[in-house]
């Protein structure tokens, strides 16, 4: 499947846009295009009515993808803009880019009803470090997402919460936490797999 590999350098190379990809300005609308996304694919676990049979008539479809995106986008935005930092603090040039073929083959599925949902953020591109440096930038993701869990649970625990906030601030805390884990995990294509790999690298 070609389209897995669609990202924009794909879609704006053909423009004559591709030395204008790594701005800012391109990486902005990737992040935007990644909040709705990921409110779409997570939608139906956040920001879903509750029991009551009345709850679905009174929160609209948007209102739920908007719940959704707001806890789901900056989760996973924060997750990849640490990679993105830590790997500048490095000296390394580094690039967020959204997985647009990635997310496509999500939304196909999710419309379709496919019974298995697989996570789909982002990802970082960055110029080659040392192994060490390597495996810190790795960390830098899943680290951040277990310090915003952290902070968002002692929050809600010592009642600095606002109730009408709390619809946002639970499911935040929860999927920092699913995202911390799971980009832990030492399998090829994750961050736990980049840390420990950099990390061998370095000490033998």
């Amino acid at each position: 499947m070609f389209f897995l590999d669609l990202t924009r350098d794909t879609i704006l190379a053909p423009l004559g846009l591709l030395p204008y990809t790594s701005s800012f300005f391109f990486e902005l609308i990737d992040i935007i295009i990644m909040s709705f996304v990921l409110g779409y694919i997570f939608s139906d676990f956040i920001g879903r009515p509750g029991r009551d049979p009345l709850d679905a008539y009174k929160k609209s479809r948007w209102q739920q993808l908007k719940v959704s995106a707001l806890v789901a986008g900056p989760a996973v935005v924060f997750h990849e803009l640490a990679h993105k930092f830590v790997a500048m603090a490095f000296g390394a040039q580094a690039v967020l880019y959204a997985p647009y073929g990635w997310y496509l083959l999500v939304i196909i599925l999710k419309a379709i009803g496919f019974p298995f949902m697989f996570l789909v953020g982002a990802f970082v591109a960055h110029s080659p470090l040392p192994p060490l440096e390597s495996s810190i930038v790795a960390l830098a993701g899943p680290a951040l997402n277990f310090l915003m869990w952290g902070a968002a649970i002692l929050a809600v625990k010592a009642g600095k919460v606002k109730p009408k906030y709390l619809p946002y601030v639970v499911p935040f805390a929860r999927l920092n936490l699913l995202l911390g884990i799971f980009n832990m995990l030492p399998i090829p294509g994750f961050d736990g797999f980049g840390f420990f790999a950099g990390l061998f690298q370095a000490l033998f």
